[in-house]
């Protein structure tokens, strides 16, 4: 026991909190049903040793939301910085949403909702927010698009929420799959037909 917890003293600032969130996200990954009493067990901590990070299991759900959003909209910038057409970015935004989502099946789970049924209502719409973001600047970048074209055809809107309905739709049928039906999928033949 001395061992473990000489170990545990060595960690630095901030390591545990990471260190629960990813065991948080594992545990959703393997489709755990998530307590803190769990999620204490896995770690081999004491719930009071949990609440000293995080003032409730919300708060470590929305520490996962953080990562997803940092991560996603890193990404948002770096592909809206890139001078390609706008339907080359709206694209790779799609795909790296995708991939997202199969590199991490745990936040996956939190993406669609499915971590967050019975927990507090304000994550949800942190996720929903998270998208309505997503979808916001591929309708900027397809608007743009329209703009530089001589003959605009496309509608942003309708056109940026299809391509959002259709991730959340891949991302949402890879977790109840199982992790089985991976996102990206036959992408290059779908991406066609949007």
């Amino acid at each position: 026991m001395n061992e473990v917890h000489a170990v545990r003293a060595r960690l630095a600032p901030g390591e545990r909190k990471l260190q629960i969130l990813q065991t948080l996200a594992q545990m959703l990954e393997a489709g755990d049903r998530v307590t803190t009493a769990l999620l204490a067990d896995k770690l081999q901590l004491s719930e009071a040793a949990l609440y000293r990070h995080f003032a409730s299991k919300a708060q470590m759900f929305e520490g996962l939301i953080a990562f997803i959003e940092d991560s996603l909209y890193g990404v948002v910038t770096q592909i809206g910085a890139q001078p390609l057409p706008a339907s080359d970015r709206a694209r790779k935004l799609v795909v790296a949403l995708l991939q997202f989502g199969e590199r991490n099946p745990g936040m996956a789970r939190v993406m669609v909702g499915d971590a967050l049924a019975l927990e507090h209502e304000r994550l949800a719409v942190r996720i929903h927010h998270l998208f309505d973001r997503l979808e916001s600047s591929l309708r900027q970048w397809l608007r743009e698009g329209e703009l530089e074209s001589a003959t605009p055809t496309v509608d942003a809107n309708a056109q940026a929420a299809v391509l959002m309905a259709y991730a959340q739709g891949r991302l949402l049928r890879y977790v109840r799959s199982g992790f089985r039906e991976r996102p990206t999928e036959h992408w290059d033949a779908q991406a066609r037909w949007l």
